[in-house]
Parts: C-alpha cells; sequence; structure tokens
C-alpha cells in the first residue's frame, strides 16, 4: 500500500500506545472484515439449498472469529489508558 507502513516497521517504531498508524490498520481490518461478514450473511440468508447454507454459516462464523482475534491483538498493542 502506497504510503503505509509494513508491519516491521510500525513495530521498529517502538511503543505503540499512541500509534495513529496502528489504529487506522485496525480500523481497516474491521471494515474489511465487516464487508465479508455482511456479505457472508447475505448469502446465507439467501441459499437455496443446505450446503451453501452451511458454507455460507462457516464464513460467517470465522469472520466473526477473526474480528474478535483482530480485537484481542488490538488490546495487546494498544492497551486501553490508565486514568490518573
Amino acid at each position: 500500500m502506497p504510503g503505509g507502513f509494513s508491519v516491521e516497521e510500525l513495530i521498529a517504531r517502538g511503543s505503540m500506545d499512541e500509534s495513529p498508524e496502528l489504529r487506522l490498520l485496525f480500523h481497516r481490518l474491521n471494515n474489511q472484515l465487516g464487508i465479508i461478514l455482511a456479505h457472508a450473511e447475505l448469502l446465507e440468508s439467501k441459499a437455496q439449498d443446505d450446503a451453501h447454507r452451511a458454507r455460507a454459516a462457516q464464513v460467517v462464523a470465522s469472520a466473526l472469529e477473526a474480528m474478535g482475534t483482530v480485537k484481542e491483538i488490538r488490546n495487546i498493542a494498544l492497551p486501553a489508558p490508565t486514568p490518573e
């Protein structure tokens, strides 16, 4: 991606507590997963047989799991600020 940072570059920058670039990457990844989830749910609702419905349901479950994984990684990389 032009103008962006690689994962290695972000890690090399040190503390990620205040990294707007990393926050942007998490935001973009969540948006992309949300699009996948929406399309999978649409396919699931319009599937005309059990086999296609099951495949779409598997994509829905995987997208939700991936979104949860992103949240876990974000919480590790960007911990919430502690009140002073």
